[in-house]
């Protein structure tokens, strides 16, 4: 479930750790699905999200953060900045 804020956006995200590539394949439930080649150990997975995310909306790394879901699969994510609409284009483009 998407959220505006009015310091950002909140989106949900489902991490699948240790794939081939760094890549959106989908939305699910109203979390967008994003394999990371990265490994869920010592916040190696956490990071890729956070840098792979900020690429991907064209946005410094320290307007990504993780809100909730630190140590778990689904995360919700606040991207600072950035109107709803616009971020669900930008990733909606990426799958």
């Amino acid at each position: 479930m998407e959220k505006e804020q009015e310091s950002g956006t909140d989106i949900r995200v489902k991490v699948l750790p240790r794939s081939s590539k760094n890549q959106i394949v989908g939305k699910e439930e109203g979390a967008y699905r994003i394999k990371l080649t990265s490994a869920p150990v010592d916040g190696q997975a956490n990071r890729a999200l956070i840098k792979f995310l900020a690429k991907t909306l064209g946005l410094p790394k320290r307007d990504v953060n993780i809100i909730s879901g630190e140590r778990s699969r689904t995360k919700r994510v606040r991207i600072q900045g950035l109107a709803m609409a616009y971020v669900n284009r930008q990733l909606e483009a990426a799958i």
